[in-house]
């Protein structure tokens, strides 16, 4: 008898831990470990979804490069934009994961949430969280310098004062070291109007902007200037 009862509470607290886990993960949407190979060398072919800008930012030339099981993105010397690396998704509340190295210290990893439905802001830019080797950034788009009106009025110089002071509260930035040639673990989640960034589980960042509370997070952009090496992809959503 002693032995039954035992059971019935190994079975209550595993059932217990496992609808914790699942409310701290969320529903798996997407998932990539680069696994795979390509049919050539000369362009992009990522596959599994992915789209890049390779052949309207730098003549075609090749960006994306899946090697060893993972997905190098590199800048060609030719390219009048940054590298974008991108996959469609759909939530509210999610989170992405990844590893990731940065080989140079010039190097940064940038994650781009987008809506291409919405048009009030300039390519469906929401909210983006950008690492680099001494900070981790986390900037509202949408109601910052991606709203169409305050991105005409910068481009044609006339930014007042208390536009300039209102587009600095859009913007967070946290000190935090990485070493070049060194893969890390890195959750970006989405909850409400709060970005929370971690760091091999260590929560390094968190924001809150109205701009990141948009209804529908419809694309991931992985918005690279220089170089990144990516590994293990997940998006989860929370809804």
């Amino acid at each position: 008898m002693k032995s039954i009862c035992w059971a019935s509470l190994a079975l209550v607290v595993t059932g217990n831990s496992a609808l914790a886990e699942d409310a701290k993960t969320g529903k798996l949407i997407f998932e990539d470990r680069f696994e795979r190979s390509e049919s050539q060398e000369q362009t992009d072919e990522v596959g599994n979804g992915w789209k890049t800008n390779s052949k309207s930012r730098a003549n075609g030339h090749k960006q994306v490069d899946l090697k060893e099981g993972a997905m190098r993105i590199f800048i060609h010397e030719t390219a009048d934009h940054g590298v974008s690396v991108t996959q469609p998704m759909d939530f509210r509340d999610g989170r992405v994961e990844m590893k990731f190295m940065l080989e140079n210290e010039k190097d940064s990893l940038g994650l781009n949430f987008a809506d291409l439905q919405y048009k009030e802001v300039w390519a469906g830019h929401l909210f983006r969280v950008t690492v680099g080797v001494k900070s981790v950034e986390i900037t509202d788009l949408k109601t910052g310098v991606m709203d169409l009106e305050t991105r005409e009025i910068r481009k044609a110089g006339k930014a007042s004062r208390d536009l300039q002071a209102k587009l600095k509260t859009k913007t967070k930035r946290v000190p935090h070291q990485l070493e070049t040639g060194k893969w890390y673990q890195i959750a970006a989640e989405v909850k409400g109007d709060t970005m929370t960034v971690s760091i091999d589980g260590e929560e390094v960042a968190s924001f809150a902007s109205e701009g990141i509370a948009h209804p529908t997070k419809r694309l991931l952009r992985l918005a690279i200037k220089r170089n990144v090496v990516v590994d293990d992809l997940q998006i989860y959503s929370l809804d």
